[in-house]
């Protein structure tokens, strides 16, 4: 799962900057935990914008009915 990789990484990107490991590397951790996030956004924008087409299909299928 997403909330599972992103969690992950960002562990991986706490312990390179405590480390104090190379900057390339630190970046390049930060750049993929970025991307994971706005993956992780776009998911649930998309969930979010189907449970709304779904509801107001079901207004409207009530209305209708009616």
């Amino acid at each position: 799962m997403l909330n599972d990789e992103i969690c992950k990484l960002r562990d991986k990107l706490n312990e390179s900057i405590i480390n104090e490991e190379d900057y390339e590397i630190i970046y390049k951790l930060s750049v993929e935990l970025d991307e994971l996030i706005a993956e992780y956004y776009r998911h649930e924008l998309g969930l979010k914008r189907c449970i709304k087409r779904n509801e107001e299909r079901n207004t409207e299928m009530n209305i209708v009915m009616a």
